[in-house]
């Protein structure tokens, strides 16, 4: 369902990078497609060409794929600010391998694959943009590869937690697990692991409180 075209928080994400000239932004403000969807709707499936790029105005989103016994791996939580792409598939315009999921409804906005070599192509800043955005993509895919091998569960939780607080309002207990490779019941543990200790650290303080 298409919605009122207003690009100002686009842009004011994009001309956080760089100083954004007037016909850049009035090309994409002409050119951003508004839409919203609703929780459980899929943007993209295994097979098909990532044609788009999101920029969630509102919403939650996650990324995930299948593996060879149908067990689901959560790879991105995205929420709103962020961009939502399958990075592979938009990049090289190849069948993906994952979904792009809406886990609560949302608000996005997407320009598709040759509005954006476009921009590469008449704007200086389009280009310096596009490299960052690939930059960023890449070090938090690196990120997320060292994370898992280093970090302990609990570690990952809470990095988790830090950068989504709210999460477990917006997706389910499994979908959290799989994005922290582990099994639910490992998480069921952490989750109360935590709330003891929040709760002994609360008694603690009120004893201490003149």
């Amino acid at each position: 369902m298409e919605t009122t075209n207003d690009t100002n928080y686009l842009l004011q994400v994009l001309g956080s990078i760089t100083p954004l000239p007037a016909p850049f932004q009035e090309r994409i403000t002409e050119q951003t497609l508004t839409e919203t969807f609703k929780a459980k709707e899929i943007l993209l499936h295994p097979g098909e060409t990532a044609r788009r790029i999101y920029f969630v105005k509102e919403g939650f989103l996650r990324a995930y794929f299948l593996d060879q016994n149908g067990h689901e791996h959560t790879t991105w939580f995205v929420s709103a600010g962020d961009l939502m792409i399958s990075v592979y598939s938009f990049f090289s315009q190849r069948p993906a391998e994952e979904y792009i999921e809406v886990l609560q409804e949302a608000t996005l906005q997407s320009l598709t694959w040759h509005q954006l070599q476009s921009y590469y192509a008449d704007f200086r800043e389009g280009n310096l943009i596009g490299r960052i955005m690939t930059e960023r993509y890449y070090i938090l895919s690196e990120e997320r590869s060292i994370f898992l091998r280093t970090q302990s569960p609990e570690q990952r939780y809470q990095a988790l937690l830090q950068r989504h607080p709210n999460i477990e309002q917006l997706t389910t207990i499994q979908n959290i697990a799989s994005h922290l490779s582990m099994t639910r019941e490992t998480l069921s543990r952490l989750r109360s692991k935590l709330l003891r200790s929040n709760q002994q650290s609360q008694k603690t303080s009120q004893k201490t409180t003149p």
